[in-house]
């Protein structure tokens, strides 16, 4: 599907500041980061205050074994909701929800 101007934007900030992480696509990358294109991240279990928190904030790991996510550095909440816009698109388009 056509991304709009929002996720287009978003996926720009992803691929910038989350993907060495969470990979292309957000598809997950061995060693690194769990695929955010995943059930456990839908709405219903991880709403969009959950990536904030990761984001702004760090998180404990406890789905995966990649240890803690750190705050990532220097990021915004706009930054943080445009990039939510984009993961929430892909995962529709990949039937998460």
């Amino acid at each position: 599907a056509k991304l709009n101007a929002l996720e287009t934007e978003g996926k720009e900030l992803f691929d910038a500041r989350c993907a060495s992480c969470h990979g292309a696509d957000a598809a997950g990358k061995n060693e690194f980061g769990p695929p955010l294109i995943h059930i456990i991240y839908e709405t219903g279990h991880h709403g969009d205050e959950a990536f904030y928190r990761a984001a702004l904030q760090g998180v404990r790991g406890h789905h995966w074994s990649f240890g803690d996510m750190p705050a990532v550095a220097e990021i915004t909440r706009d930054e943080v909701s445009k990039i939510i816009s984009y993961i929430r698109v892909t995962q529709r388009e990949n039937g998460i929800f």
